[in-house]
């Protein structure tokens, strides 16, 4: 027989994360304890059934992160529904499948230059024809490599895999927006020669795939992997070669190249 506890907390299960951090902040620290990261999402949209289920916690987690969250906001559930469980073990290491492993390995590329932005940012005067021309190689690099190549992957052949509107989905696409917006935004102040702005795209750039990589490594491909089968794993693994002989050739290479001559020096990063 359904309580009203359990009434009430199914409920609250598909509001979104964002009000109920709103109306209970602890709610945030408890998901913090569990290495989800629902306070700092930029959008907050996803409902807490789905969080939970994005995070696939073990059963024991699960149910004793449940007991606290209900508590939390008032809610109490009985006994039976609540066995004592484990406090949060340390994140499990994650296998991927192989078309997330390519994924996750194009990521790599990625995070190098997301590392060298602050001082290529700082290093750059706009008034030289050479420093534009540098400040432009990083565009060129967002615009051919992160996203005509790897974000292509995700968004015209990963995601379409998946129907039904996934929440996790929309923000991982809102996030290729709102990176577009950014690269455009270097593109006309590299024209404009404006230097603050030029910086201030490349840092809000920076810290927004900072956080979608993470999202993506540690939540988005776990999840997808969890939902298919060992033949849709290998029609995606064909997609992405596919993909990948149409790419220019020696990209990857190219691009090396460039993070290469702009990441700072083992002395620059590591001064005596």
């Amino acid at each position: 027989m359904e309580t009203c506890a359990t009434r009430d907390l199914n409920a609250r299960m598909g509001q979104n994360i964002k009000d109920l951090l709103d109306e209970f902040p602890v709610m945030g620290d408890i998901l913090k304890s569990y290495g989800i990261g629902c306070v700092t999402c930029a959008v907050g949209t996803c409902a807490l059934k789905d969080i939970l289920e994005y995070h696939a916690l073990p059963d024991a987690q699960a149910r004793t992160l449940m007991a606290r969250l209900a508590a939390a906001m008032g809610l109490g559930l009985a006994p039976t529904e609540e066995p004592a469980g484990p406090e949060p073990a340390a994140p499990r290491a994650i296998t991927y499948s192989a078309p997330m492993q390519c994924l996750v390995d194009e990521h790599a590329l990625i995070k190098r230059w997301l590392a060298a932005i602050p001082a290529f940012a700082r290093g750059l005067d706009l008034e030289s024809e050479a420093d534009r021309r540098r400040a432009l190689g990083g565009v060129a690099f967002i615009r051919a490599y992160a996203d005509r190549f790897h974000h292509a992957k995700e968004e015209d052949i990963l995601f379409t895999r998946f129907a039904g509107g996934h929440e996790i989905i929309r923000v991982m696409l809102d996030d290729h927006a709102t990176g577009r917006r950014h690269v455009q935004g270097m593109q006309d102040a590299v024209a404009a020669r404006a230097r603050e702005a030029l910086a201030a795209h490349l840092l809000g750039y920076r810290d927004l795939l900072t956080e979608h990589i993470r999202k993506e490594d540690e939540i988005l491909y776990p999840w997808m992997d969890r939902q298919l089968t060992p033949a849709e794993v290998d029609d995606l693994a064909e997609a992405f070669r596919q993909a990948d002989r149409r790419a220019a050739p020696g990209l990857a290479d190219r691009f090396a190249q460039f993070i290469e001559g702009i990441e700072p020096s083992p002395a620059a990063r590591h001064p005596a």
